[in-house]
């Protein structure tokens, strides 16, 4: 007798590939365009802390299924509760899985096709680059319901200049990717075809530099944002210092001396 086939309710809601210390992290509800449920929430959040405490992950990729990249939190969910304690329990929840991408020692790169938006394209601007197809769009739409796209202001406001990121955040128009791009939100736009062969090209260049340095550097980079300008340089100087210590470093310098390429230990 066959084994019952899985819906597609049962399917892991996100996916995980390994190819060559690159990670592939799938959400996988494309066909409700991957909203942020409380459950996907806590599945990426789960799929980023097992990468994270990976030694052998050097690069995360974070696409999604379906014809679209995210359209935002689970709105039929949201309604469905509709006493504030749950509400505020949702968004904490979905802060501390965005903080861990910034806070894993990895660089992740969103990839983005279709739509991204509300959370959505919160998400995007909380990866540390992003590589969109050039017929990607992106909006923070909450104001055309009502609600005022709050938590995503705060990655939008940490990518684009102010005024720009008020005026998605006042008018909820979407902007394309070409936009986006000029703006500050993504990297690097290519046709849909191309898009994995742009991300190639990054995740191979990350993976061949030494982890110590991109874990250190990573930490330091969105530390010292925070910080005033003399305090950013005292973190600076502290953990150049640090790395200079590090035996990759010690064989990276070596190396550029003696004109041969690196072998890095992780170490």
């Amino acid at each position: 007798m066959n084994a019952p086939e899985k819906t597609v309710d049962q399917a892991p809601l996100v996916l995980r590939q390994d190819a060559g210390g690159v990670v592939t992290l799938t959400l996988n509800r494309g066909e409700r365009l991957n909203p942020l449920s409380q459950a996907m929430i806590a599945a990426l959040h789960s799929q980023l802390d097992a990468v994270a405490a990976d030694a052998t992950a050097r690069v995360v990729v974070l696409a999604a299924a379906g014809k679209g990249f995210c359209a935002g939190h689970d709105l039929k969910e949201m309604r469905a509760h509709p006493d504030e304690a749950w509400q505020r329990a949702l968004f904490d929840q979905c802060a501390r899985m965005m903080l861990a991408i910034t806070r894993m020692p990895q660089p992740v790169i969103a990839r983005v096709h279709g739509i991204a938006t509300a959370a959505g394209c919160q998400l995007v601007s909380m990866c540390d680059l992003a590589v969109a197809a050039d017929s990607a769009r992106f909006a923070v739409s909450g104001v055309n319901f009502g609600l005022f796209c709050s938590t995503p202001a705060v990655g939008l406001s940490r990518n684009l200049g102010r005024k720009n990121a008020m005026e998605m955040l006042l008018t909820g128009e979407f902007i394309d990717a070409a936009t986006a791009k000029e703006r500050g939100l993504v990297n690097r736009v290519a046709r849909p075809g191309d898009v994995d062969l742009e991300i190639g090209r990054l995740t191979a260049s990350i993976a061949s530099k030494s982890p110590v340095a991109i874990s250190m550097g990573k930490r330091m980079f969105y530390e010292q944002l925070e910080r005033g300008l003399a305090d950013a340089y005292a973190l600076a100087s502290a953990t150049m210092a640090c790395n200079m210590m590090a035996a990759d470093a010690q064989e990276g310098v070596d190396a550029f001396l003696q004109k041969r390429a690196p072998v890095w230990s992780g170490k």
